[in-house]
Formats: structure tokens, sequence, C-alpha cells
């Protein structure tokens, strides 16, 4: 006897319709997320989905010119930001008819380059770039044919959306802090980025003039030191490391990233340094990782989930045709103060 399974018949738009007891019309209007479709028949619609087990035929979409997907790209899928940023994204397309693909492309300029042509070739709708390593030039090339937002950097286009942190005032916001409680040795640590890529106001770029700006405010110019790091806990331990053998370490750090300061966190650990009495550090994200317990880290907050909702939304309204003109949504950063900063020991 032959116990192979028979095939089951694929579930089509027709049968949700007739489960759902409406029109084939109104399930592909709720497949599109397009005007005209009332939360009550957006929930009829999806519950004879998941009853049938309904799964869009995503070739037969792309071959009609939609397949429902929107590529996210990251280089990092260890900065707990970017968790944020996806929650973000997630939950503003969860009702609707949009799956999230990720691409976790790492650091390099080629890598991520990779990425986003594949993601293109696959005919995704849309595209979300996450402080973008790749050339500028090519992400302008790619946002002239799939509607694009870029979260993070500052250089505004015709071609794609942006979504921005006011990373300036975030870094005017850690100096003030710092300097109020007494500080006048405070070092930041931030990414390098690449000229090679022709971004001319990425994130770490605005922040490190944000930081010098403030210094410079506070009569602390003379002070001002920069250390250039990978925004991972190695990048952020290496920098620790460095500044804090040199031969007069900060009493203050601020780190562009949570991640980078968790990695600082171990290297003034293994130095037998003590946070805050010996050494008061300021990551960047406010992720969940700054308020647990142990760490209690003072942090800028710059709405990681907003900014993921965001983007999402202004991508949909352009692969849907709401939109054709490009928009520019920038994030007002706000200081987090937790357990991490104090005012310095005397020297």
């Amino acid at each position: 006897m032959d116990a192979t399974p028979k095939p089951t018949r694929r579930v089509t738009i027709t049968d949700v319709a007739r489960h759902a007891g409406v029109s084939t019309a109104a399930v592909s209007k709720v497949l599109r997320n397009a005007y005209g479709s009332s939360p009550a028949m957006r929930e009829k619609v999806h519950a004879a989905m998941a009853e049938l087990e309904y799964r869009p035929h995503t070739a037969a979409r792309g071959m009609r010119g939609r397949t429902y997907t929107v590529g996210v790209l990251l280089d990092n899928i260890r900065n707990a930001f970017f968790a944020d940023i996806l929650d973000g994204i997630h939950d503003e397309l969860q009702d609707g008819a949009y799956t999230v693909m990720i691409g976790a492309a790492g650091f390099g300029a080629e890598a991520q380059t990779r990425t986003v042509r594949a993601m293109v070739d696959r005919q995704m709708d849309g595209l979300v770039l996450i402080a973008p390593g790749c050339p500028r030039p090519e992400v302008l090339a790619t946002a002239a044919t799939t509607p694009t937002v870029v979260i993070g950097h500052h250089d505004t286009a015709d071609a794609h959306d942006s979504v921005v942190d006011a990373d300036g005032i975030g870094a005017g916001l850690v100096v003030d802090h710092l300097a109020e409680l007494g500080h006048r040795d405070i070092a930041l640590v931030s990414a390098s980025g690449t000229k090679a890529g022709a971004w001319r106001r990425t994130p770490e770029a605005v922040l490190t003039s944000g930081y010098l700006t403030a210094m410079d405010h506070h009569g602390l110019g003379v002070h001002a030191r920069v250390q250039h790091a990978a925004y991972s806990d190695e990048g952020g331990f290496e920098a620790g490391m460095a500044l804090l053998t040199a031969e007069r370490p900060p009493t203050a750090i601020m780190a562009g990233a949570d991640v980078a300061a968790l990695g600082i966190y171990r290297a003034a650990h293994e130095l037998g340094l003590r946070i805050p009495q010996d050494l008061s550090l300021v990551g960047y994200n406010n992720t969940a990782l700054a308020a647990l317990a142990p760490v209690q880290l003072t942090s800028v907050d710059q709405a990681g989930h907003t900014m993921g909702s965001t983007a999402a939304r202004m991508l949909i309204d352009r692969v849907e045709g709401r939109r054709d003109r490009a928009m520019q949504t920038t994030m007002t950063p706000r200081l987090v103060v937790r357990g991490s900063t104090t005012a310095p020991r005397a020297r």
C-alpha cells in the first residue's frame, strides 16, 4: 500500500474570497493594502487566509509586477539597535501583505553592494537600507528603479526617502551632561566611515561634528579626541583599551553605539577600572541592553522602533504609488541618564 501523501491543491485567492464571503477583488485589495478596504473587511479576509493557510504565490506575483517582499539591509545582527528598527518595520507591516527579508551583509562595501543587488534581482518591491556602507552612487542607481528608504545617512536625494536622527544634537546632549558633572577629558568612540562611499553626512560624521562643536562650546576643544572603531563589542573593547591605557586616559567616554559602549565597559573591567567611579560611560541608541541592571548605561535614545515604523510606512507609500516625492524625517534624540555617569574623581 502506497503511504505517500497525495499532494494537496494550492489554496487560491478565489478560495479565500469564497471562504470569507467576499469578492476576489476585495481580497486582492486587502492583499495589496490598497485604499478602500475597511478594517472589518481586512479582518474577515485575514481570518479566511489563516484558516485556509493561504500563501501568496510569490513567483506569479513577481510576473505581475509585485512580490510583496521588502528587503532590509544591515551590517551587523549583533547590534541591538538594529533589532529595535526591525521591530518597528515588522510592527508596521505585520497586518499587511508584505514579508520582510533581512540581509546581514557585514561591514564591507562590496558585500553590502552584492546583497542590495541580490534583493533587486529577486524583485523585492522596496528596500530599507540601514546606514549602508555601499557607495552612494550604487544606492542612487538602485533607488532610481526600486523604492528605497535610507536610515541614518543625512545626505538627501530626490531618488530615495530618508529617516535620520539629529545626531549632532544627540552628541551635544552627552557633552553637556558630562561637562555639567565636571568632566573635561571627554573622548568619543565613533565608527570611521569611508570617503570612498561618497557619503558626506554619515551618522558618525554628523555625530563627530556635534561632539567637536559641543566640546568647543564648553571650552574643552583642546581635550577633544576621537577614537575610531567598528560599532561592535570587539570594536568598543579595542577602542577602550587604547584610550584607557593612554598616557592621560579620559575620565569620560561617549560611544556612538551601545554595543560599542559595552565593549568599552569590558575593557574597563579588564583594566580594573570601575564604572562610574573611575570612568563615566555613555552609549548611543538606548537599546534594551542599556537598561539591564548590571549595566545601567546612560544613553541617547533615538527612537529606533519609531525610525523603523516610519521607514516602513514611507516605503509602502512609495511602493503603492501614494507619493512620488522624496521625504526626510528626523527623529529628536533625548538623553536617558542612568548609573554609568557621575562626577570625575579628583586627579
